[in-house]
């Protein structure tokens, strides 16, 4: 009867589970899991740093700034692109902590990685600038950690720098955030000042993780990365349940199955542990080669015993700007498209198909998350695969219907259907919010009116910091609107933005004609009222970096099969009565009849072919802004 008491329902048995499971309550107790939100360049990864200094996870003066960056891009740019995990611990009086910290991206780029690591922490720390104050991006992430309901902790950093007002900025958050003025919090992330308030504030101020709705295994994935040696390795937040070494799991939204051939945490290094149990952050080596199969926003279960429901919050992030790369070299083809596979297994959200342009040869269409987006995987392609590469201009996704009602998603102007076919153009649309000085707002607004956006709202946030709302077309914002905004500001004025829906929209494709031949790679979709001004240019650009052929060459702009502008490229001329020295007029004439003779011809049955570095300088222009 002894041994009887001991087995699962006897009470010995009952007494041991429910002792583990206080046990357990205890420990979970004493688990913080956090992040930190800031504007680029606001002292995030300094911050960091200067955590694991205090922790012990780091020596201090350590040789690598912005540890947390890995990538010599990341601290380059001073930008964070992959999320980090690391686990801290954390001394307080009698107690120990354990303070996982998750080092987010920062850039509107990369807002659903941002959203579903906040989805993985309890609590946040929104870092502002002594100097330079709230930002547009500090808003965007406040507003995502309020959607998921997070613990804020206000902190104004840089109070060392001689030009920090951290008076000013205290009372901005003051009024955006909704807190009092003495649960602001100050200090220097490069000297390490109030640092050591900050880790006290954390430990007092953000809830442990809460038990999740039953016993069953759901862990989110809020990052995911391609390691040669043991394939797909993702971070994840133990929601409820237990993940253990060798267990058969599963992943809800793909279906993808997989055993956790290992699992740990970082510390800031992998460490390996037999489980993760529920509150605790770290990461899961599958095997699995295949990033995608791993989403971000993802919930990882057990196979046998698999959850009910998946954790909320998960979608399918989907590229919204559209560019060709192209290789300089065209040997260089095959080893681009290797390239761009190996890159795909670190980055499910971009994806690419092969393309061909007639003046540029073989290349591939890519789709991206934006123009940041854009230029990291350019950078990481001719880094780290030493290619030279072309990259057209960006364009945004299109919903085109057509007269039998089907609806086309078109994100290359060349595959629009023809203009007598079509009914009906939808764009996306953005929210965009910018923050500006107050002497700044008159030439901020007017170019966001040239730039066919919708006035929403304005709030002053200070007696000189002004926020302005707005409904914005995302095709305006891709093509060099950051720039100029930068330009009419002075360079003080910040922006985020948020996808909203399609609407409808006067568009039209505006082919470009090079000698009676469509150019595919210059076509775009403009709106109707600028789609003559904006030919006019092209035409003209074209006419200036085209070498001159042996006859006369038009260049054309054309909509639904409309001339709308044209350029004339004379014709090469050659001097044929160069060696007719004196004599009678009509010995002139007859060569010159027989030149233009010749040339009507070559006009006739010429082709012209648009070398390279036409092109390549056509690009450079638009991207310049012109």
């Amino acid at each position: 009867m002894a041994n009887d008491k001991c087995r699962p329902g006897g009470v010995c048995y009952d007494n041991a589970v429910e002792q583990l499971r206080r046990c357990w309550r205890l420990e979970s107790s004493k688990i913080r899991n956090f992040c930190i939100i800031a504007h680029i360049d606001h002292g995030k990864s300094t911050l960091a740093d200067r955590m694991l200094e205090l922790t012990g996870a780091i020596e201090p003066g350590h040789e690598k700034p912005q540890f947390l960056d890995r990538m010599d891009l990341e601290r380059e740019r001073g930008i964070t692109i992959k999320a980090q995990a690391v686990r801290l611990t954390y001394e307080l009086g009698s107690q120990t902590y354990e303070l996982n910290l998750i080092d987010t991206p920062g850039h509107v780029d990369f807002t659903y990685e941002v959203s579903r690591t906040l989805a993985a922490c309890e609590g946040a720390i929104l870092l502002v600038d002594a100097s330079q104050g709230v930002e547009a991006q500090t808003i965007g992430n406040l507003h995502l950690a309020e959607e998921n309901g997070l613990t804020l902790i206000p902190v104004v950093n840089k109070i060392d720098l001689g030009s920090a007002e951290p008076e000013r900025v205290r009372d901005e958050l003051v009024e955006i955030v909704g807190v009092e003025p003495e649960d602001v919090l100050f200090c220097s992330a490069k000297s390490g000042a109030g640092v050591e308030e900050l880790m006290h504030a954390i430990v007092e101020k953000i809830p442990p993780p809460s038990q999740g709705p039953d016993e069953a295994l759901r862990a989110l994935v809020f990052d995911s990365k391609y390691d040669q040696y043991r394939g797909v390795v993702t971070l994840v937040r133990v929601v409820s349940g237990e993940l253990r070494t060798g267990m058969e799991i599963s992943m809800m939204a793909s279906g993808a199955r997989a055993q956790a051939e290992s699992l740990g945490y970082l510390n800031p290094d992998m460490v390996p542990a037999g489980s993760l149990s529920t509150g605790e952050v770290g990461f899961v080596a599958t095997g699995i080669k295949d990033v995608s199969q791993l989403p971000v926003g993802d919930t990882l279960t057990t196979y046998q015993e698999s959850a009910s429901t998946a954790l909320p919050g998960y979608r399918e992030p989907k590229p919204v700007v559209f560019a060709g790369l192209y290789p300089i070299e065209n040997s260089d083809y095959q080893q681009m498209r290797e390239a761009l596979a190996k890159l795909r297994l670190n980055d499910a959200a971009f994806n690419f198909v092969p393309e061909t342009s007639l003046a540029l040869g073989f290349g591939f269409r890519c789709g991206f998350l934006g123009l940041l987006h854009m230029d990291v995987v350019r950078e990481r392609l001719e880094r780290e695969y030493g290619l030279e590469l072309i990259v057209t201009a960006p364009n945004v996704v299109y919903r085109v219907t057509d007269k039998a009602g089907n609806v086309c998603i078109v994100n290359n102007p060349s595959e629009m259907p023809p203009a007598n076919e079509v009914v009906r153009v939808e764009e996306p649309y953005i929210s965009l919010l910018i923050i500006t000085p107050g002497d700044m707002v008159g030439p901020v607004m007017e170019l966001c009116q040239q730039r066919r956006c919708a006035y929403r709202d304005m709030i002053y946030l200070s007696t000189n910091r002004v926020e302005i709302s707005y409904h914005m077309p995302l095709a305006e914002l891709v093509s060099g609107f950051y720039d100029q905004l930068k330009s009419h500001s002075r360079g003080y004025a910040s922006l985020d933005y948020e996808l909203e829906d399609f609407r409808t929209g006067p568009l039209v494709k505006l082919e470009i004609l090079v000698h009676g031949e469509v150019v595919d790679a210059f076509s775009s979709i403009v709106p109707k009222d600028r789609a003559q001004a904006r030919g006019r240019e092209i035409a003209a650009k074209l006419k200036s970096v085209i070498p001159r052929q042996l006859f006369e060459l038009a260049i054309q702009a054309s909509v639904g099969g409309r001339i709308i502008a044209r350029e004339t490229l004379p014709a090469r001329k050659k001097d044929v009565t160069a060696k007719c020295y004196g004599g009678d007029i009509t010995r002139k004439r007859k060569l010159w009849e027989k030149q233009k003779a010749g040339k009507k011809r070559m006009k006739m049955v010429g082709k012209v072919e648009l070398p390279q570095e036409a092109f390549v300088s056509m690009i450079k222009s638009e991207d310049s802004g012109g």
